[in-house]
């Protein structure tokens, strides 16, 4: 019998489009959405369905950046052929393929403690409250002189890099740390949150690919799978479109709020026995 059934993976696709891209952990909201629905977090066929139906989510991103994407890897290859035509979108395709070598490096050093130990709600629920702190210390340290055209290769290294603190502990968030330390590097909320999304592309797509054999060879229909990807598609780009419209007039502020409300309820739930870690 299959762990996630087709109204199971529709939620989980629901939660996973509307969180991904939202500084509040889709990891850690996922957890908490099976838990809650009675699914076996830590089984491996479940955490490989849940990074399957991440690539829903970046598709989206591909979707509403296509015509941007397309620049970008126009530029690479013709830089790659013709030294002249290396430009600033050659050298930014490069800068993501280089930010991204150091989250793949310890995906797959530390995988074992990443899907084991560190896989715990107790870790999603301390990574949701600390995650929060650092979000309200970005936005205080904030200047947003920085624009996107002001984004350099160490910004992209270190905005990059940062993507590891949410595989080391789920529920700090993925987007949360790149965003958050985009503002303390002095970027406006706009550049650091698009700078997050381009930055997702290859480790989400890299993992989602990875985990596919176990989430179809495993104990998950193919079914809930499409199901689950399908749906988390529409519901990302929805939550795309209106990130940025949020982010270019309001503040970080309520999503950290968010994370410690949530964070607190998880523990309470997990107290009190209502969910086991």
């Amino acid at each position: 019998m299959s762990e996630i059934g087709v109204w199971e993976a529709v939620i989980l696709g629901i939660v996973e489009g509307v969180t991904e891209f939202l500084p509040v952990s889709s990891t850690g909201h996922l957890k908490i959405a099976e838990g809650l629905m009675g699914i076996p977090v830590d089984s491996r066929s479940v955490i490989a369905f849940t990074a399957v139906i991440q690539v829903g989510a970046i598709a989206a991103v591909l979707v509403y950046f296509f015509s941007d994407i397309v620049r970008l890897v126009s530029a690479w290859f013709r830089g790659l052929l013709n030294r002249e035509e290396r430009g600033r979108d050659y050298q930014f395709a490069w800068w993501v393929i280089y930010a991204t070598i150091p989250l793949v490096a310890v995906g797959f050093l530390l995988k074992s403690l990443i899907t084991g130990p560190l896989s715990s709600l107790w870790v999603v629920a301390a990574s949701l409250i600390i995650g929060s702190g650092l979000m309200w210390s970005a936005e205080r340290a904030a200047t947003l002189k920085r624009g996107e055209g002001d984004i350099g290769l160490r910004d992209a290294l270190i905005v990059g890099s940062s993507q590891i603190l949410a595989l080391l502990f789920p529920g700090f968030s993925r987007s949360g740390a790149t965003m958050s330390t985009g503002l303390f590097l002095g970027l406006d909320r706009v550049a650091a949150t698009r700078l997050s999304f381009f930055l997702s592309i290859p480790g989400l797509t890299g993992a989602g690919i990875y985990e596919l054999k176990d989430a179809i060879g495993g104990t998950i229909g193919l079914l809930p799978l499409i199901v689950g990807t399908v749906v988390s598609f529409v519901v990302a780009y929805a939550s795309v479109a209106w990130l940025l419209r949020f982010v270019s007039k309001h503040s970080f502020h309520g999503f950290a709020v968010y994370r410690v409300v949530v964070g607190v309820a998880l523990y309470g739930l997990l107290a009190f026995g209502v969910l086991q870690a």
